[in-house]
């Protein structure tokens, strides 16, 4: 069975990684989404909550499995037996910075982890999770980059009232 690896964080899970994820997920035989546990970053959701999140954003695809991590890279994926990681690359660069990580990853697992790069559908080229973290901290509307009930627990972080928040009002 193959099996790969789509790290991140997940901070908050946009549609652009799902397209990832669906992509992916028709590529391999199981996919794992693994959420990293960062110390070094204040997320806006905790590990627990973006897991919980990714599990909801999923469900509808069999094959994916949502985990989460903390260290690196190389020694979760030798834990689970798998020897490809699944990256999404939105533009140009993304490029270097993907490819950097790629070859220290190949490096540390001494050839024994690959990387896939997936290029991000062009409707989602723009989206990363920092903006929208952005524009929902100024109010604004987010409906067309992350699902609805993901939108609605972002204006709950941010104690926003807004037509996206039904559950709010």
């Amino acid at each position: 069975m193959k099996t790969a690896i789509y790290p991140g964080s997940f901070d908050p899970v946009t549609y652009g990684h799902l397209d990832i994820i669906r992509r992916a997920a028709s590529v391999f035989d199981e996919l794992i989404v693994s959420v990293l546990d960062n110390v070094r970053k204040t997320p806006l959701f905790s590990v627990d909550e973006r897991v919980k999140i990714l599990k909801k954003a999923t469900m509808d695809i069999p094959n994916v499995k949502i985990e989460s991590f903390s260290g690196l890279l190389v020694d979760y994926a030798r834990t689970r037996d798998v020897h490809v990681i699944v990256r999404g690359l939105r533009a140009i660069t993304d490029f270097e910075y993907e490819l950097q990580n790629a070859q220290t990853n190949r490096l540390l697992s001494r050839g024994e982890l690959d990387t896939m790069f997936f290029t991000t559908s062009l409707e989602y080229a723009y989206l990363s999770s920092t903006t929208v973290r952005e524009i929902a901290s100024f109010g604004g509307d987010i409906t067309g980059c992350v699902p609805d009930f993901v939108g609605e627990m972002i204006c709950h972080k941010f104690g926003i009232q807004h037509e996206r928040c039904r559950n709010e009002q």
